[in-house]
């Protein structure tokens, strides 16, 4: 029998992350690199453990993450709603209530505002005269 493989999507800015759960020692490779070498501040590797820490399986599933779009925050972001989405299904009745509670599963709609015609950006109008 193949190796059980749980998946989630995880979606933050423009960063989207594709994760995947293997029962395994809790290592996690990001774009085929270590959490440690592809994520240089440490807060940005302890948002990624939050919800592993949170329902207790730090060290029981090996983690393997393709990830793009976006800067290093909102990667790190993305990857935590998909590690919360893939411990759903590993034990949807255990982990759901911890989960919803931390807030990891709820998708951040914060995105980019477009530009807008007749403006200089999303906001900024260009400088105004009376004459």
């Amino acid at each position: 029998m193949a190796s059980t493989r749980y998946y989630g999507t995880g979606r933050r800015k423009s960063s989207v992350a594709r994760v995947y759960l293997m029962p395994g020692t809790g290592k996690i490779t990001v774009n085929k690199r270590d959490i440690e070498e592809y994520f240089d501040v440490e807060t940005l590797k302890v948002i990624i453990r939050q919800p592993l820490v949170a329902t207790g399986t730090l060290d029981k599933f090996d983690i393997l993450v393709n990830v793009h779009g976006g800067g290093f925050t909102g990667q790190a972001g993305a990857i935590r709603h998909g590690i919360s989405r893939a411990l759903l299904e590993v034990d949807a009745t255990e982990y759901r209530p911890i989960l919803k509670k931390a807030g990891y599963l709820t998708r951040d709609p914060r995105m980019k505002e477009r530009k807008k015609y007749g403006l200089k950006g999303a906001r900024k109008a260009p400088q105004f005269s009376k004459r």
